[in-house]
Order: structure tokens, then C-alpha cells, then sequence
């Protein structure tokens, strides 16, 4: 696997660094106009590098948001602030951020070892939220800076002359030849327990050390990103944090983190939903594919660590008649085996889930449908109920993407779902749908 690779092909690349807390996360997010990494005053929040593009003067900038360099390190902050160091090193132009109210052994330290880097850094001092406070900025030049930027993360002040600094120090950027292409033909969520193997599947599949990988369960907050490409598709990835049990998420950051990956479905085409083999399922599962299925979305249960799992005849179907007992939610998703860490079976799932995604984008004819619709009906009549035989009119599908269907009834109110279940297996059957969600609403009286 290649090392973390931040190429903003013929973008720029701005990164965003400096100890924890000074207001990195929420400068980011001023900048890209979105709430898109974490913030909290919490030390240490950002873990991964966090990514959006932004324009300035007409020129597009990717800018990265960068975990905070810390001096007494323990548990993650290791491989955070190697890849924070790392993420500098690649980057075009480095924003290195402090706090107005004091400086630290932490950010004294990370300025000697910024000083390699000083012909791309532009030094920012955060807080200082209006004109009254800049004269407090002047000690800061007795760093070695030529110029120091007085800015307020929160409330903006200072900000447009920091970002017209930075267009001039890129505005004769070229780049290189091959585009830094942030569009996408499927969308990909990865979501799942916490430790399930989330972050390693995403770096397998986009061939970089994007996600930081460990043991420490919740390892990842903010939703990481990446692209790859596929059988001539291009694919857009969301590593997302482990969702835990409601009454065991017990801190503002990991509130947040959970509500983001959650709300990545809504982001992604396909959702892979990551199930550590060994563990097996469990309640939080069932609630995700309630929400992946509500939301119509296609899902794919990725049976991960399969390696692991004890070599005996026929244990992928037992695993999978277990899995569609306990998830009979989930009775249409295809299941696949992998071992992210070793990369093993990851061509299979790529292939289903273009397969999933086709089958999301499919529609069909209102004509060819009640022409089908018909002969479903003579195969096999709908009961009787106490007012008469129910009948269905006529049928439409209204969308693909989610794929929904209307259903025009005689007896909206107690149409019998025997019956539905049977027009929707037609439905699968006939015109290719075995793999997906379908939504199916009544009209009528």
C-alpha cells in the first residue's frame, strides 16, 4: 500500500496545522463554507486529515484540516502527529495556526520543526477578534515571520485577508497534469460498529493511509474521504465512526461523530455495512439497516475478517442463513466475505456493488409494468375481504434512486400484505430488483 498520498492534482493543497485547540477545525470549516469537521473544545478532536475544496478569486484550493501536535503524547496521538507532519510535508502551503492568548512548549517545538518548511507557511494567530486585540499580535514576530495574520476563526475577523494571502502565494500554482477529478460515479458508506474494520477497508480501497488505523475502538470522528477507480468507474468512499449503542455514547465528540455517520447515508449510493465475522451481529446493526433501508439506499453486508473465521464445510452459508434470520430487514442485500487487512475478496464486493448500484438507477415503463402487473393477477387473484374482492388498478414507477413505486387500490386501509409481499417478489423477479430496497406506497380509497 502507498503512503498517505494529498495531491490535489491541478488544485493547490493548503494544509491547516498547529497544536490542539488553537481553531484549525474551525477555521476549516469558514473556509470550505460547511460544518464538515468536528469541532469541540476538546483537545484533540481531529484524528484524521479532513479534506474540502474551496474557490478563491476563481482558483479552486484544497484545503486539509489537520490533527493537532501534541508534545506529551499517549494512546493515538502518535500516529496522529505523524501524519499531521507527514500531511505538511506534501502540502503547497501550510497555514501554521496559534492562540492569540498564549504560546506553548507544544507550539514552540512545532515551529522548530516547521522551520525546513518556512518558504510555504503562513503563520496565523487565532483569536483575536477585532482591532482592539492586534496589538497584541506584535511578540508574535519575534518568531522570524515577515508577515503575521491576526485572525478570528469564530466570528471572521481578519479572515479575507488570510485567504487573499493565500491566493497570492498560489495564484501561479499549475499543478500537476492529472486532474485531482472529485467527482464520482458511486458513493460509497462504509458503516458498522466501532473496531469492525472500516478505516483498513478504506485504505485498501483507495491504496493510501487515509483513515488511521488501530485497535482503540473510535479511532475515526470525522468522516474521512477518498476516490479510487474501478472497472472504469470512479468511486467516492466515506469512512465513517463506529455507532455504538445510544446510552454508551457518552461525549459531545463522539455525538457528533456518530450523527455524521449516520448522515453519510443520505451521501452515499451503496452502504457497506461492516460486520466483524467473529462478534457476529448485534442490535446496533439491525438499527443501521432499518436506517439504510428507510432511506432506500442500496447495502451490502461485508463480512469482514473472514479470515479469522474457523475453516469447516459449508460456513459462508451458515453465517449467511444466521444473518438473514436475525435480518430479515435485510432478506435482498447481498453478502460477502472479505478480509480487509489482507485484502481478500475486495474485487468481489466492488462487483456487487456496481451490480446494486445498476439496479438502483433502473425503471421501468408504466405500460410494460401493468402489462406485467395483469399477468401476475391471473396467476394469482387477490383475496376476497369482507366488502369484496381487492383489486390493484394500476401501478407507476415514480423514481429510481430510491427505487419507489405506486400502487392504486381499491382498500388502501386494509389491503392485505400477503398480497404486497407477492406483487413485490413479482417485481424483483421480472425486472431485475433482487438486490436492492424497493418502496412500495398505496393510493386509493
Amino acid at each position: 500500500m502507498n503512503d498517505l498520498n494529498i495531491s490535489g492534482g491541478n488544485r493547490p493543497v493548503v494544509a491547516i496545522a498547529g497544536r490542539p485547540n488553537v481553531g484549525k477545525s474551525t477555521l476549516f470549516n469558514r473556509i470550505i463554507k460547511s460544518r464538515k469537521a468536528i469541532t469541540d473544545p476538546t483537545p484533540g478532536v481531529t484524528r484524521d486529515p479532513v479534506e474540502g475544496v474551496t474557490e478563491i478569486n476563481g482558483k479552486e484550493i484544497k484545503f486539509i484540516d489537520t490533527g493537532g501536535y501534541k508534545l506529551d503524547q499517549e494512546a493515538l496521538d502518535d500516529l496522529v502527529v505523524a501524519r499531521s507532519l507527514e500531511i505538511v510535508k506534501q502540502a503547497d502551503l501550510v497555514i501554521l495556526m496559534l492562540d492569540l492568548k498564549e504560546t506553548t512548549p507544544e507550539d514552540e517545538l512545532f515551529i522548530e520543526k516547521m522551520r525546513p518548511f518556512s518558504e510555504k507557511l503562513i503563520l496565523a494567530v487565532n483569536k483575536v477578534d477585532g482591532p482592539e486585540k492586534e496589538d497584541q499580535i506584535w511578540n508574535y514576530y519575534s518568531l522570524g515571520f515577515d508577515k503575521v495574520y491576526p485572525v478570528s476563526a469564530s466570528h471572521g475577523y481578519g479572515y479575507s485577508e488570510l485567504l487573499d494571502a493565500v491566493y497570492d502565494r498560489l495564484k501561479d500554482f499549475e499543478g500537476s497534469e492529472e486532474a485531482d477529478d472529485t467527482s464520482s460515479d458511486i458513493n460509497l458508506a462504509i458503516l458498522g460498529k466501532p473496531n469492525t474494520g472500516k478505516s483498513t477497508l478504506t485504505n485498501q480501497l483507495t491504496k493510501s493511509k487515509s483513515s488511521i488505523v488501530s485497535d482503540i475502538p473510535g479511532t475515526t470522528r470525522d468522516i474521512v474521504e477518498g476516490y479510487f477507480s474501478y472497472k472504469k468507474k470512479t468511486f467516492k468512499v466515506l469512512d465513517t465512526a463506529g455507532i455504538r449503542r445510544k446510552n454508551k455514547v457518552n461525549e459531545n465528540v463522539e455525538y457528533y461523530s456518530v450523527n455524521r455517520a449516520i448522515k453519510s447515508i443520505d451521501d452515499s449510493d451503496v452502504v457497506l455495512l461492516m460486520i466483524d465475522s467473529i462478534e457476529g451481529l448485534s442490535d446496533q446493526d439491525k438499527k443501521i439497516a432499518n436506517l439504510i433501508v428507510r432511506k432506500g439506499k442500496g447495502v451490502i453486508i461485508v463480512l469482514n475478517k473472514w479470515d479469522l473465521q474457523e475453516k469447516v464445510p459449508n460456513a459462508f452459508e451458515a453465517v449467511s442463513d444466521r444473518v438473514r434470520f436475525l435480518f430479515p430487514i435485510l432478506s435482498f442485500a447481498p453478502i460477502v466475505p472479505l478480509s480487509a487487512m489482507k485484502n481478500e475478496g475486495i474485487g468481489e464486493l466492488l462487483d456487487t456493488v456496481i451490480k446494486v448500484h445498476h439496479q438502483l438507477g433502473k425503471r421501468v415503463e408504466t405500460s410494460t409494468l401493468n402489462s406485467h402487473l395483469k399477468d401476475w393477477v391471473e396467476e394469482n387473484e387477490p383475496p376476497r375481504g369482507k366488502k369484496g374482492r381487492f383489486k390493484i388498478k394500476y401501478m407507476t414507477q415514480v423514481s429510481a434512486e430510491p427505487v419507489k413505486f405506486l400502487i392504486f387500490v381499491n382498500n388502501k386501509k386494509s389491503f392485505p400484505e400477503s398480497y404486497l409481499r407477492y406483487i413485490l417478489r413479482m417485481i424483483r423477479t421480472d425486472f431485475g430488483f433482487p438486490s436492492i430496497p424497493i418502496n412500495m406506497e398505496l393510493r386509493g380509497n
